[in-house]
This record gives C-alpha cells, sequence and structure tokens, in this order.
C-alpha cells in the first residue's frame, strides 16, 4: 500500500489495543493541535500519541532518524509498518470513528493532490505558522 514501510526494528507488544502511534511534533503548535483534536475524539483508545520533541524520544526505535521524524508526520502500526503524511491522518481519523472526513483524500486522483499538499504544507510549516502569529518553540520544527 502506498505510504507503507516495513520496519524490522520494531518490537511491540502483541497485546497493544491501539490501531496506530502517531509520532507528533510537540514543539510545533499545528502538530499539537490537530494531536489534541484527535486525542479527544479517541474513545476507544485507538490512538498511541508519542511526542517527538521529548527528552527521551528516540527515532531510532523506529529505524527512523529524528530528522526524518522531524520532517513530515509518521505513524506506526500494531504489525511494525509504518506510514507517514497524509496516510497517518487517515489512519488516525479512522481509528476515531472520523474517517469519512478524510475518505476523499485516498481516492484516485484526489490522493495525489492530497498528499502533495500535505507535503508541501509539512515543508512550509514554520513560516505559516508564523504568518499567523505561531511560531515553533525552540524552532524544533524548521525542516
Amino acid at each position: 500500500r502506498a505510504g507503507e514501510r516495513a520496519m524490522s526494528t520494531v518490537n511491540l507488544p502483541a497485546a497493544s489495543v491501539w490501531r496506530i502511534r502517531i509520532l507528533y511534533d510537540g514543539a510545533c503548535p499545528f502538530c499539537v493541535r490537530e494531536a489534541r483534536f484527535l486525542k479527544r475524539r479517541d474513545h476507544a483508545g485507538a490512538l498511541d500519541l508519542e511526542d517527538i520533541a521529548a527528552p527521551d524520544f528516540d527515532a531510532r526505535r523506529y529505524g527512523l532518524e529524528q530528522s526524518t521524524v522531524e520532517g513530515c508526520i509518521h505513524g506506526i502500526l500494531p504489525d511494525g509498518r509504518w506510514v507517514r503524511g497524509m496516510e497517518v491522518f487517515r489512519r488516525g481519523y479512522a481509528a476515531v470513528g472520523l474517517g469519512w472526513v478524510l475518505a476523499p483524500t485516498g481516492w484516485p486522483g484526489l490522493r495525489f493532490l492530497c498528499d502533495t499538499g500535505y507535503a508541501w504544507f509539512a515543508r512550509h510549516r514554520v513560516s505559516l505558522g508564523r504568518m499567523l502569529g505561531r511560531d515553533c518553540a525552540k524552532g524544533r520544527c524548521e525542516l
């Protein structure tokens, strides 16, 4: 499937109840806002949110580099595969019962536009935040 990558370095417990672990940037106001939005709607515990700006976060645990996870959002699936970009949002929204909201972003034709649009946003989120009067803490989301 598009957006998925196999990971051989992740050893996740078989009893995990979450459907996706979202690696979000707690130093970025856009990311925090989206994480809070999803968490408020996660009544079944389907999400596991992990802050990549936390001092104890280690991207290598997932076979990734810190600069990679800071460049765009990543999600870890219970079987150890990872997804990134819009696919994380599609799966996260589906996990909390709002899959219908982002379903059109996965349709042929629209998928490319939405994935490309998110990639552009991820690259420019700092400057967009500044234009809106927001700033990433300590320049953590400069990528």
